[in-house]
């Protein structure tokens, strides 16, 4: 089953347990995926986390509900899963910018989330440049941050960390180490080593360095792989989460290999991440 498939199960199964009590664990069973995985690409897909997605669905339909019907708000709020009307109000006010009240006066228009369809989108104008390199193990030096995927914090958290690390000067500092035969700044995404029970992943701003590491850096080793790399034109962040889109939706989906589910970089260089002409690279281990 190819990761389109993949997501427009996981999709079908959601919509069908909206109102039920759904897990991660769950949602990636239905498609023989580990959580940290299934997270990280649906996320990359929809630019969503699978609990936004839920939350989004159930607003949606409540809203719908509250239009159409005479029930509760208070017995909507717990069929849709919120534990007060409270929370409940909280909710769909930040979602459609009026209270459940007003919104079954019709008072305002409402922000309606459709069921998600996924497609393969075929663009033979714009091909990607790739190649498969096998790279033997190599170290990694810098400094990391752990996030929970479940819940999209690595979204919201992984830019807020590359701004407090530049501030402080670290892509400069990890330039200067940078001694290895991939060239620049790396963030690193790695998955726990129980990713398989949770959605936790590593996620690492360092460079490739040969030697002794500095006292106030971590150091990984990132083991020996088969690689795909993909090369990745024009100012960040939209050409690396435009490149991302692209892999997971045209290029997995005609090509015989499938993620290892290790360690994916994404290098840096020290131009201008704003040029159009600037170039980097997604490394994703491969099988």
């Amino acid at each position: 089953m190819s990761w389109i498939e993949s997501i427009q199960k996981a999709i079908n199964y959601m919509e069908e347990n909206l109102l039920n009590d759904l897990t991660m664990d769950q949602i990636a069973q239905e498609v023989n995926s580990s959580v940290f995985h299934f997270q990280r690409i649906f996320s990359i897909l929809t630019d969503m986390s699978i609990a936004d997605y839920i939350r989004r669905r159930r607003l949606t339909l409540a809203a719908q509900e509250l239009m159409n019907t005479e029930h509760k708000i208070i017995d909507l709020a717990y069929k849709y899963g919120y534990d007060s009307p409270e929370a409940f109000t909280k909710a769909f006010r930040k979602q459609h910018n009026v209270t459940p009240s007003e919104a079954r006066k019709l008072q305002g228009p409402l922000q309606s989330y459709n069921r998600l369809i996924i497609q393969v989108s075929l663009k033979g104008a714009e091909p990607m440049k790739y190649k498969i390199v096998e790279k033997e193990k190599f170290q990694v030096v810098g400094v990391k941050r752990t996030y929970n995927c479940q819940n999209g914090e690595n979204t919201q958290g992984i830019p807020l960390f590359w701004d407090e690390m530049n501030n402080k000067g670290m892509d400069d500092a990890l330039l200067k180490l940078n001694n290895g035969e991939i060239k620049g700044v790396l963030g690193v995404c790695v998955p726990d080593k129980n990713y398989k029970e949770n959605s936790l992943m590593d996620y690492w701003i360092a460079t490739e360095h040969v030697g002794e590491v500095p006292d106030n850096l971590l150091t990984m080793e990132v083991p020996a792989a088969k690689w795909v790399v993909f090369e990745v034109h024009g100012p960040m962040p939209d050409a690396m989460q435009n490149t991302w889109k692209q892999i997971y939706s045209e290029w997995f989906p005609s090509n015989p290999y499938e993620p290892a589910g290790s360690a994916e970089l994404e290098v840096y260089s020290d131009e201008d991440p704003f040029s159009p002409d600037l170039y980097s690279e997604i490394w994703i281990s491969i099988k």
